[in-house]
């Protein structure tokens, strides 16, 4: 699912007035830190302050996946769990951090489709000639 319709909504708000930047500028600290060890840096400017690129944060959500579920994971990482996990979510959301402007971008799902009377792919790795 894509929210870029929302994200220019907000925007427009900010832009004419009627938001203020302490409400979309408010990223936590623990996505600040995402975004600077688990983030992927894009080539937009953020829409707010100007100053920085974006970085993109993905975090990954999915009942069968334990403690990993609600983390922020890297690029070749979603690459090794879709390969190695049944079906999980996705969420990545832009930051700046510079200004903390942070809004979610897309979610799309990863992972195998469970297939019914199989036993779950869990913690399943693949060989190292594979």
């Amino acid at each position: 699912m894509d929210y870029s319709l929302q994200r220019r909504a907000v925007l427009a708000d900010v832009y004419a007035g009627r938001t203020g930047l302490f409400e979309v500028c408010d990223a936590s600290p623990y996505l600040s830190r995402a975004a600077k060890y688990h983030g992927e840096a894009t080539s937009v400017a953020c829409p707010v302050c100007r100053k920085e690129r974006l970085t993109l944060v993905s975090y990954v959500y999915g009942d069968h996946l334990g403690p990993t579920s609600g983390q922020a994971k890297t690029e070749p990482e979603l690459v090794r769990m879709d390969a190695a996990q049944e079906e999980f979510t996705v969420y990545a959301v832009e930051v700046c951090r510079s200004c903390g402007w942070n809004h979610l971008v897309s979610s799309y799902v990863l992972g195998a489709e469970p297939v019914p009377g199989q036993q779950p792919r869990r913690g399943r790795r693949r060989a190292a000639t594979e």
